[in-house]
């Protein structure tokens, strides 16, 4: 034989959740009479939300409540862009006739610098731009436009469009000793198809 309190509380608990079952909270029924005094309801709805968590794990039928946390953190923000800001590398040093090979693996850098080397016979052209940038090619555009040298707080230089630095269609410098430039692009499509691109000056040293 069950004891006064638990005896009660399992008859509530069966209670709450038959109505919950069948009417889903839209009235509170005794016998056939819908309580309708004010005062009840405030204290049937008192009585409900201090037992609802208790209550609701003996219903079973998969009733839960919604959650209004993550279980998961949030996303990390992701890096964002710098003013666009003058670069440490003028654009007349770049002006010229290269020999343009590529390389992905850093062992790989000295063979694919003579490569470049011996593509001079056909060389890229890096033009001059009318406002004070170089003509070249973005990734997969056969046109070449006029883009700028733009500078980063954080010493990098890159070539690119008008804006802030870097943007995806620019590419980084990522090494020139006024012989040999190396850059690759910003976009992480475009850099695995290009690789590191290394332009090998053709000119004779003065």
């Amino acid at each position: 034989m069950f004891g006064a309190p638990a005896y009660q509380t399992s008859l509530l608990r069966w209670r709450f959740c038959a109505w919950l079952q069948k009417g889903c909270g839209h009235g509170l029924v005794r016998g056939n009479a819908m309580i309708t005094s004010a005062h009840a309801r405030r204290v049937a709805n008192l009585a409900a939300a201090s037992g609802l968590a208790l209550l609701l794990g003996a219903c079973g039928g998969g009733m839960s409540l919604p959650s209004f946390s993550s279980s998961s953190p949030p996303p990390e923000a992701e890096p964002g862009t710098g003013p666009e800001m003058p670069a440490s590398i003028r654009a007349d040093e770049i002006v010229g006739r290269w020999g343009l090979a590529s390389f992905q693996n850093p062992a790989d850098r000295a063979r694919t610098e003579a490569a470049a080397r011996s593509q001079c016979k056909n060389p890229y052209v890096i033009g001059a731009g009318t406002s004070g940038g170089v003509v070249m090619h973005l990734a997969d555009q056969a046109t070449p436009q006029e883009l700028r040298l733009k500078g980063s707080p954080s010493g990098k230089n890159y070539i690119g469009p008008a804006g802030p630095t870097p943007g995806e269609q620019d590419r980084e410098i990522v090494s020139f000793d006024g012989r040999v430039l190396i850059t690759r692009f910003i976009d992480k499509d475009a850099a695995t198809r290009y690789g590191n691109m290394v332009y090998v000056r053709c000119a004779p040293r003065a």
